[in-house]
């Protein structure tokens, strides 16, 4: 053991140099920066309505204070949706013609960053924040940001949210009251299918017309209703190994609950999407019930419009988001993190600076508050100190998006968080799990409907779908789709 000391002293010094040359290297950049000849930053994202405004707002306040004094100016540009955003930074990177220079900090998500990556665009971040700082944040924020090989900080997380399960209470209320349904049987994805049976057997109940019921339930991600109800049954559907290639794991047993708990209740006409989203059905009153994003929930409509001349008000209520019977509990991890484009030491540094300021705990709790993301830090998901920021905001109040935010920190808090690690095409990949399903089940209820309207029975038209061939064919057309995707 004696020997070892030498050597381990030596280990030890060699370690606090580094430490030391890091910490020297920041303060060596930090003094380049010169508040008379500010490092200007332009930024790109895809926040829109209050999410802009909350946004812009708090980048206004950096350049007023912390940025003035360091000499940062941070000029941020939405870019409109998230899609749009995404082909503007890759037209960008690859330099197409016509195309904007890559700005110096964008939002994306992990396909987005990995793919600019790879072009070697995309700075590592790890030199500019120390292991204290990192370990502020939810490590699972910080561990999706770390594709590469190397597993450098190459996004770094500023908002979060998840996916929580909206009622419309006042009309839940009047099919709970006729039928005794309770809110606990909407834990489980089993109870929410067998509940969106009882509510269409329910409505056609209420008239002399057979088979006419309405649907209860939709989604607004599809991809993340396989991705974590997969997950919740032990597999993985995206493998990536450290060489970033992607294995599909479309194990038939679990694939199979995901269709009997999606596809089967849509094809009867228990679930249902008609609009863009299912706050647009919520409004119209055509769903009671949805799963949506934490920052989708500032949407849900506050009362149902049955057409030009006739609404009513409704009241929310926002439930965790249901998980397969017997199952761990998987919270899906989303929202974009920013990137920041590899340059010289001066301006990254900056970017960091900016990242810094933006997350400290509860300026991320007021942009929380202004957009519905959930602030990144831990300190900062505590319902206490959201429900002050709300109670404190100038804005007028969102009772669903506050009980959104507050539902939501109890399964980041207490939920395993899941995202898919990064991959070539992964975006291509997750949209072909997002509209193999969702597009099988509307044409398949198109065919349900059109064959009711020619007299058959509903039970029987559905009989010809609900079958073991066809959930087959599905599945190998749902490889198939994926493994193009590698191509």
């Amino acid at each position: 053991m004696n020997k070892l000391k030498p050597f381990l002293k030596l280990i030890a010094a060699l370690l606090a140099v580094v430490f030391l040359a890091a910490g020297c290297s920041a303060a060596g950049t930090a003094s380049k920066l010169d508040p008379d000849n500010p490092v200007t930053l332009e930024l790109w994202h895809y926040y829109n309505g209050p999410q802009k405004i909350a946004f812009d707002n708090l980048v206004a306040e950096f350049n007023e204070t912390a940025g003035l004094e360091k000499g940062i100016i941070v000029e941020a540009f939405s870019q409109g949706s998230i899609d749009e955003l995404l082909n503007k930074v890759v037209d960008a990177s690859n330099k197409k013609v016509g195309a904007d220079e890559i700005p110096d900090i964008f939002a994306a998500y992990s396909d987005t960053a990995y793919a600019v990556d790879q072009l070697g665009l995309v700075a590592d971040l790890d030199p500019y924040f120390t292991k204290e700082e990192l370990d502020a944040y939810f490590p699972s924020y910080i561990e999706e940001g770390r594709f590469d090989k190397e597993k450098s900080l190459k996004i770094f997380p500023i908002a979060k949210s998840t996916e929580v399960m909206m009622v419309n209470q006042t009309d839940w209320d009047k099919f709970a009251q006729a039928t005794g349904a309770t809110q606990d049987d909407l834990s489980t994805i089993e109870g929410v299918t067998a509940t969106a049976e009882k509510y269409y057997e329910w409505t056609d109940s209420l008239t002399d017309t057979p088979d006419d019921g309405k649907a209860f339930f939709g989604r607004d991600a599809v991809a993340n209703y396989i991705i974590s109800g997969m997950k919740q049954q032990g597999v993985s559907v995206f493998d990536v190994g450290d060489d970033g290639n992607a294995t599909f794991n479309l194990d038939e047993t679990a694939l199979r609950k995901i269709w009997d708990n999606y596809y089967v209740p849509y094809i009867n006409g228990y679930f249902g999407a008609y609009g863009k989203f299912r706050s647009d059905d919520a409004k119209t009153g055509d769903l009671i019930a949805l799963i949506c994003s934490t920052s989708g929930s500032a949407y849900f409509p506050t009362e149902v419009t049955i057409n030009d001349d006739e609404s009513y008000p409704i009241e929310c209520t926002v439930l965790q988001n249901p998980c397969f019977e017997g199952a761990d509990r998987y919270s899906i991890q989303q929202g974009a993190g920013m990137v920041v484009t590899k340059s010289d030491e001066k301006t990254e540094y900056a970017a960091s600076e900016f990242l810094k300021w933006f997350t400290d705990a509860q300026r991320n709790i007021d942009f929380s508050v202004g957009s519905g993301y959930l602030p990144v830090k831990k300190e900062a998901n505590n319902a206490e100190l959201i429900k002050k920021a709300f109670s404190s905001s100038e804005e007028e109040r969102n009772a669903p998006l506050e009980a959104s935010i507050l539902t939501s920190i109890e399964e980041v808090n207490n939920d395993q968080l899941y995202t898919s690690t990064a991959f070539e095409n992964g975006l291509a990949a997750r949209n072909a799990l997002e509209y193999a399903l969702i597009d099988k089940a509307k044409a398949d209820r198109e065919a349900v409907e059109t064959a009711m309207v020619g007299g058959m029975g509903r039970q029987e038209a559905v009989a010809v779908y609900d079958t073991d061939d066809n959930f087959k064919a599905w599945l190998d057309e749902l490889k198939q789709k994926l493994n193009d995707t590698q191509k």
